[in-house]
């Protein structure tokens, strides 16, 4: 067991990604090896960075947990930390049922973390890598050191997440973010485009923004919706070939920063927007503020503005109330929006939301999963023909990594981890790099990927 080492495991989303790194670079900073995601952990301490959304979610987190607290046990961990958004919410419950744990900290107390290990002095310092165990690059990181404040990226080395803001004002009846994470709170603009200029400095050159909700992005601060302004002045920084957009909501789009897309050629034609559904009594249920008429009037003019635009969205079946009637509208609606990516989930109730005090749960598991399987099969079927469609065009791609006998790549039109890859035959472009842009042209396409040749 090498001394000095802390191992961080993340679940959950990408904005508890941004979290985790940036509490690797508070470690690094104080003299520790960080890992993130080790295959082998082989550290004395360990942080798992917990998520706390949903109940598959939960059940995740508290299984790496008890995990974790097994190594313990058996003498191959020192010390257990437990951080995020879990924690944060069911801190004392989690203390009493799981005594494995060292010492639990909130969603945000980074800080906390680093004062308990401040104690121990570390024998060596600098990053070591979750997949080489060697003193240097961090799995995925800009750079093998890290000053204070600064972030240690996990993601490869040419992309990279920037969390906008924090919290929401939303009070969806099903949600508990707000529970978790309070208030919208907007990072400074300043503050922003100076972390993407020193990312960009080091060789990003992919950007995802994200939020909770980042179209309120500027309220608190400027009493003002400010994501047009603030993606228009990331677009000017220098090295900054893509940016892309998650986690919009539909109540108040501020439909300016449509404008800046269409104009920008590095703002990607690319859009998250969570809608969750569209028949108007579940949407007023749910406290969505939106009505049926509002949804298919924003798809049509989403698509109208920004022409050519890959719309991701989230919908969710089972909420309390959804009838037969309902989830066939919800059906009808995905048909005619022909989203190019969705994602759905069944409906859990959630601690101390709205729905969990005021309405029974009262469509059974077996009907909310029969529905939730209809609606991704509807979308699979869209989705290969709107893969279908793209072959014989041209599309910009950037090279991932190398998988098997291919590269691995994505258009504008492509998250990491949740969307579509492109796939290029290694034998016919046994030179091209990782983290480069080429061009491509599609040769043909299965139901989610597609497969490209280069063309320069």
């Amino acid at each position: 067991m090498k001394r000095g080492v802390v191992d961080i495991v993340t679940m959950g989303c990408s904005k508890n990604l941004v979290d985790s790194e940036r509490l690797m670079g508070m470690l690094a900073a104080r003299g520790w090896q960080v890992t993130h995601d080790a295959p082998q952990p082989e550290g004395e301490v360990c942080v798992v960075n917990t998520c706390g959304f949903i109940g598959d979610a939960k059940e995740e987190s508290i299984n790496m947990i008890l995990e974790q607290g097994q190594r313990k046990m058996k003498g191959k961990l020192k010390r257990l930390y437990v951080m995020g958004c879990l924690s944060e919410r069911y801190l004392k419950e989690l203390e009493a049922e799981i005594p494995e744990v060292d010492a639990w900290f909130g969603k945000f107390d980074w800080e906390g973390i680093a004062e308990m290990l401040s104690a121990a002095e570390p024998q060596s310092t600098g990053i070591q890598t979750a997949e080489t165990g060697q003193t240097g690059r961090a799995a995925g990181a800009v750079e093998g050191v890290c000053l204070p404040g600064r972030r240690i990226l996990t993601t490869p080395t040419h992309y990279a997440y920037i969390k906008i803001s924090e919290g929401c004002d939303r009070r969806c009846a099903y949600c508990a973010i707000p529970i978790i994470t309070g208030r919208h709170r907007s990072r400074p603009m300043e503050e922003i485009l100076e972390e993407v200029r020193q990312l960009a400095a080091q060789g990003v050159r992919e950007f995802q923004v994200i939020a909770q909700e980042l179209t309120y992005y500027g309220v608190d601060l400027y009493h003002r919706r400010a994501i047009a302004e603030l993606i228009d002045r990331m677009a000017d920084i220098d090295g900054v070939a893509w940016i892309r957009l998650h986690y919009a909501y539909p109540t108040d789009f501020p439909w300016e920063l449509l404008e800046v897309m269409r104009r920008r050629e590095n703002v990607c034609k690319y859009l998250d927007i969570a809608l969750q559904h569209v028949n108007d009594t579940v949407l007023e249920r749910m406290h969505r503020h939106f009505s049926k008429a509002d949804t298919y009037a924003l798809v049509e003019r989403l698509r109208k503005e920004v022409p050519g635009i890959h719309l991701r969205t989230t919908l969710m079946v089972g909420f309390p109330g959804e009838t037969e009637e309902a989830f066939g509208e919800l059906l009808d609606f995905v048909r005619w929006a022909r989203f190019e990516r969705m994602g759905a989930f069944a409906y859990s109730e959630e601690d101390g939301t709205y729905g969990a005090q005021h309405y029974e749960d009262d469509i059974p598991d077996e009907v909310k999963q029969t529905r939730l399987s209809m609606l991704m099969r509807v979308q699979q079927r869209i989705s290969a023909n709107v893969q279908e469609e793209k072959v014989g065009s041209r599309q910009r791609v950037v090279i991932d990594r190398r998988e098997g006998d291919y590269w691995v790549g994505r258009t504008q039109f492509d998250s990491p981890e949740v969307d579509p890859e492109v796939l290029i035959d290694l034998k016919r472009s046994p030179d091209i790099q990782v983290g480069q842009f080429y061009e491509t042209i599609i040769e043909r396409a299965d139901d989610f990927d597609l497969y490209a040749t280069i063309t320069s």
